[in-house]
């Protein structure tokens, strides 16, 4: 009689146990934006530009044979400076910094802005070697946004750089 009574507790809190996580793997619903609401991610990593000098045929000459390289490229990498419009309106700038001890890794933003769904003008203007002025990489666009869509904005210099994916 004890063992039979043993089992019916057993299955009567798994059953409890099984009802209790089900409850809660349904509810609450889990929103992670607004119904009428959108959208846009700000990805990227990127190597900045090495900000190298030509060398004078002074510094050449006085340098050992095997050194001679007529460029100077120090090992860190450039900043990179980016910007975000969205209608004209400023929504984001940053000036990114390069990871590493020596300055020489990538430099990464990760952003994220949700707004009202509907249409916008979106420009993105990046320049990835600050010793040349303005902007080396810009992607202005129409975009239309649906309620619960995702853009993302990133780059890829092997697709033409910056870029945006639906």
């Amino acid at each position: 009689m004890p063992k039979a009574v043993a089992i019916v507790g057993q299955i009567v809190l798994y059953g409890a146990f099984a009802a209790f996580i089900g409850f809660f793997a349904t509810y609450p619903r889990y929103r992670p934006i607004p119904d009428d609401a959108a959208l846009i991610k700000l990805s990227m990593s990127h190597l900045g530009g090495r900000e190298c000098r030509k060398r004078t045929p002074e510094e050449l000459e006085n340098m050992p044979r095997n050194m001679r390289a007529p460029l100077d490229c120090p090992r860190h990498r450039s900043d990179i400076k980016l910007e975000v419009d969205l209608d004209g309106q400023p929504l984001f700038s940053t000036i990114m910094q390069p990871t590493g001890l020596s300055k020489d890794g990538v430099s990464t933003v990760y952003k994220r802005f949700q707004l009202k769904a509907g249409s916008y003008r979106l420009s993105v203007r990046m320049n990835d070697n600050l010793i040349n002025p303005g902007y080396n990489h810009v992607k202005e666009e129409q975009i239309t946004l649906k309620p619960a869509q995702v853009l993302v904005i990133d780059f890829n210099p092997d697709k033409g750089g910056l870029f945006f994916r639906q």
